[in-house]
């Protein structure tokens, strides 16, 4: 049995770590998948650009479902993490399995309801034509991987608020490793075996990779921790809290998703070597973002112990690492990625349009990185807090009132999609100053109380 939160809190860099590196490798998985996709599928041999232009579409849409339904993760984990942090964990056991039933049950109405309109889903993205078609065939294949995805990320909250992240990590190991051969295997085929079966090959390896992960998940739940997965009733006091916290990152979520959409459709618009090269641009910047999220994680973990033990001198203490850390390791994540500047496009397409363009607004994701570590942490310390209504109003602000305005403003100039990641860059800082400046307010008078 785990019994990690019997132990008093270690912020020094070794536990950090401890907890951060395997929260980083397993939080890569999903960008992994995704990537993984799109590498392989950009360079098929027929309508490349046009099926990498699909994943890319299916995975931004797939990304603010996931985005909006995966917060159970922070919410449990916040949850766990302070009731370990006052060594009451016995009082919440049964929370994590009623989390899961009710966001699995909600994952499946969304099955439900967006299947028979995965045309008219796509449509809104500006596709058209082949990759229209595309898309619809590969969502209608990816999406049953949907559940499995939600579940797994639930269970990993759990595991987050018993300080765990190894087994996170070795789950996410093997359902990388699971895509990569299943991708290559499905999309290409074996001679005299399988079949080539191109985008969707790429959806079927996602989904199958979805399933083990999350049977992984439950297995190890079960044997490692004093979690259980039987859904019991009544409902904890603590789901009320929970529900409201869900609340509050499902809007903000919604706000994130804008955000998403608009940088999606406006490259879209502007044919299918942008949509392409965004595909490319993107995909890389969330894995960077995960990247970071390793620390960001670590954050999460901690700051929810130290608030539920009143430890608030170590909680400052705690934020002022991690900006240190993250703020050194997007630096070190740009510096890789210039280094690296023109095989990394290579990897993903051969299409010389396609690569020039992607070329073109790179540079802007890597200057990106630094920014991202302040304003990733502070959002994941802000959630093992339980502070999810502020994380809310932050996002709503910097999507509407500086996002948006902003990309419509350097579209209208011309700016096509260095208009779209200028927007981003703008918006991360929108993000991550008011966070700061609204821990400090919070923290550092209780600290000098206690």
């Amino acid at each position: 049995m785990l019994r990690t939160y019997l132990v008093s809190t270690d912020i020094s860099l070794k536990h950090i770590n401890k907890l951060a590196i395997p929260a980083l490798i397993s939080g890569i998985s999903e960008p992994i998948l995704s990537l993984t996709d799109a590498a392989i599928v950009g360079n098929i041999q027929f309508n490349a650009t046009e099926s990498l232009a699909a994943v890319g579409i299916v995975t931004t849409f797939l990304s603010m479902l996931i985005w909006v339904l995966g917060q159970t993760r922070s919410a449990i984990s916040s949850i766990v993490s302070q009731y370990v942090g006052a060594n009451e964990l016995n009082k919440i056991k049964n929370l994590p399995a009623q989390a899961i039933f009710i966001i699995t049950s909600l994952s499946l109405l969304i099955i439900v309801g967006t299947y028979p309109f995965a045309e008219s889903v796509f449509k809104l993205y500006n596709a058209s034509n082949l990759i229209l078609e595309y898309c619809v065939e590969y969502y209608r294949i990816r999406v049953f991987g949907f559940p499995f995805t939600l579940f797994t990320i639930a269970v990993f909250g759990a595991f987050r608020g018993l300080q765990n992240t190894y087994y996170p990590m070795i789950i996410a190991i093997i359902g990388a490793l699971l895509n990569i051969v299943l991708d290559v295997v499905l999309v290409y085929g074996i001679e005299g075996f399988i079949n080539p079966m191109n985008i969707k090959g790429a959806a079927y390896a996602s989904v199958i990779a979805q399933f083990v992960m999350a049977m992984l998940s439950a297995y190890y739940l079960l044997k490692k921790t004093i979690i259980p997965l039987k859904l019991s009733f009544p409902f904890n006091k603590e789901i009320s809290r929970f529900l409201l916290m869900i609340l509050n990152l499902f809007v903000r979520t919604i706000a994130l998703n804008v955000t998403l959409y608009f940088a999606s459709s406006f490259a879209t618009s502007y044919g299918a070597k942008y949509i392409a090269a965004y595909t490319i641009a993107i995909n890389l910047w969330f894995l960077g973002a995960f990247i970071i999220d390793g620390y960001a994680s670590a954050g999460n973990i901690l700051s929810g112990k130290l608030y539920g033990g009143k430890e608030y001198n170590s909680l400052i203490t705690l934020s002022n690492k991690l900006i240190k850390y993250g703020v050194i390791l997007g630096f070190i994540t740009a510096a890789i990625g210039a280094i690296f500047y023109y095989p990394i496009g290579n990897i993903f397409s051969n299409d010389p349009e396609v690569l020039n363009t992607f070329y073109s607004v790179f540079y802007i994701v890597l200057l990106m990185q630094p920014l991202c570590a302040l304003a990733f942490i502070f959002d994941g310390i802000f959630k093992g807090l339980g502070k999810m209504k502020y994380l809310r109003n932050v996002l709503i602000f910097s999507t509407f009132l500086v996002f948006v305005p902003l990309l419509f403003w350097l579209d209208n100039l011309g700016y096509k999609l260095y208009a779209i990641f200028i927007a981003l860059t703008i918006w991360i800082i929108a993000r991550g100053i008011p966070l700061i400046i609204k821990f400090r307010q919070l923290f550092l008078p209780l600290a000098k109380k206690y």
